[in-house]
């Protein structure tokens, strides 16, 4: 595993997350009630201190009620504002050291007011689900903010027992006691605060295929009325898992779960070994089965590997694109090379003032940098040949397993697998704003 930290401020949201330190564990306890829409919580965060002494750090929490907050069993002197816990503690924390904070809070959880709308925990007309990225984490626990900053996690949910809570991870215990249950919820491998993913509801669970031996469980999470639609909406994902394994190597998680809403989604939402989509998502026809191969290419793409700030989210986006060209390919639709001329003549009638190396916090969900990132992918394919671009993606996701890179890690990374040099094409896709032109297959077919 290879861990790049941002040094500084992420400089997209300098107010998110703290650089001088980083957490190795969450343990989230948690009592939520849905018809009042009342969260109550402990949590107990293990960090680390960096490389300076710690007189005083920060973590992200918004608009609850503090009840307490102990450092290493000491209270510290705090405040809380503007969506920001500092904690100044007893005696400084000296560089290197491990501590744990532990912070206890309640109220009302709502999502996070930003340019793209709420983000975060959203009351539903049944129950709640939370969708962060980038910066909506914060809306119902404390955390240090950063996608470069992955620890492990464990979450326990009281919920009336109508209710099914689902969780990335592994569902550890459900216990009931007169009218709650308890899910209790693992998450080993390193994922970043906005992955953590979460939806309470009433859902009935199946199973997507038959996992076999050493496979990867894959449960669906859904209204029942939707069932039947669903059951031909995502018959193929456990196609799509087969082939990204062959593709980017195997599975980085313990299992695969997909929750359907009763509510509408505008998009939908990855969190680390779960994705969310919306009933608008089910229609009985796979008029949305792009977005699943989309969700699930995310979980090698974006949240195994993560990108160390926000400025780098094109190796998120784009390689998820890339993915739903590589599953038409494979199952019978479009060729990447079609779907590549749909983008380019797509982006050539579009303003070209977007840089994917650091496209701007405005630009960071721009359909652009999305058709823009396939783009850049196939050109590599183009550029390198099959054999030699599906060893480097497989590597990638290898080496990087758990950790966070940069377009930096990524253009070196593929530079070591090409038989010619890439600067002219890293320079033109992923550094420059004018379009190149469209990648040729037949570079591809003569790599």
């Amino acid at each position: 595993m290879a861990v790049q930290q941002s040094v500084g401020a992420d400089p997209y949201f300098p107010a998110n997350g703290d650089p001088r330190y980083r957490v190795h564990r969450y343990e989230l306890v948690l009592d939520y009630r849905p018809g009042p829409n009342r969260l109550s919580g402990t949590a107990r965060i293990n960090a680390i201190a960096g490389r300076s002494s710690l007189t005083e750090f920060q973590l992200n929490l918004a608009d609850f009620k503090i009840g307490r907050v102990r450092v290493d069993g000491r209270q510290p002197h705090y405040t809380h504002r503007g969506g920001k816990l500092r904690v100044r503690p007893a005696k400084p924390l000296r560089a290197g050291a491990a501590f744990t904070v532990e912070v206890h809070w309640s109220g009302n959880p709502k999502p996070i007011a930003s340019p793209w709308g709420g983000l975060g925990w959203e009351e539903l007309g049944d129950g709640a689900l939370v969708a962060s990225q980038p910066v909506g984490a914060p809306s119902w626990y404390p955390c240090n903010d950063r996608p470069g900053d992955k620890a492990s996690y464990q979450i326990s949910i009281t919920t009336p027992s109508a209710y099914a809570v689902v969780a990335g991870g592994r569902l550890l215990t459900r216990t009931t006691r007169a009218s709650t249950t308890t899910w209790v919820y693992e998450q080993s491998a390193p994922t970043s605060s906005y992955l953590v993913g979460l939806s309470i509801g009433k859902y009935e669970t199946v199973l997507l295929g038959d996992p076999g031996l050493g496979g990867v469980p894959q449960h669906g999470h859904i209204p029942a009325h939707l069932l039947p639609e669903f059951s031909r909406d995502f018959a193929r994902q456990p196609g799509m898992m087969h082939l990204f394994q062959q593709l980017f190597g195997p599975y980085p998680f313990d299992e695969y779960a997909v929750v359907v809403t009763e509510e509408e989604l505008d998009v939908p939402v990855e969190a680390q070994g779960l994705s969310l989509f919306g009933a608008n998502h089910v229609d009985g026809a796979r008029g949305s089965e792009r977005l699943v191969a989309h969700e699930l290419a995310h979980q090698w793409f974006g949240n195994s590997v993560s990108i160390a700030d926000w400025r780098h989210i094109w190796l998120n986006e784009g390689f998820a694109k890339y993915a739903e060209w590589l599953w038409s390919e494979r199952s019978g639709g479009r060729s990447a090379q079609q779907l590549a001329t749909a983008a380019h003549r797509l982006l050539s009638g579009q303003p070209q003032d977007l840089r994917l190396a650091d496209p701007g916090r405005k630009s960071m969900f721009d359909d652009r940098l999305y058709e823009r990132g396939g783009l850049t992918v196939h050109a590599l394919r183009c550029a390198m040949g099959d054999e030699a671009f599906f060893r480097m993606l497989r590597a990638w996701a290898g080496l990087h397993r758990g950790g966070s890179v940069t377009t930096a890690t990524f253009t070196a990374h593929a530079a070591r697998f090409a038989a010619e040099p890439l600067d002219d094409l890293f320079d033109a896709w992923v550094y420059g704003t004018a379009l190149p032109p469209l990648p040729s297959p037949q570079a591809r077919a003569a790599g």
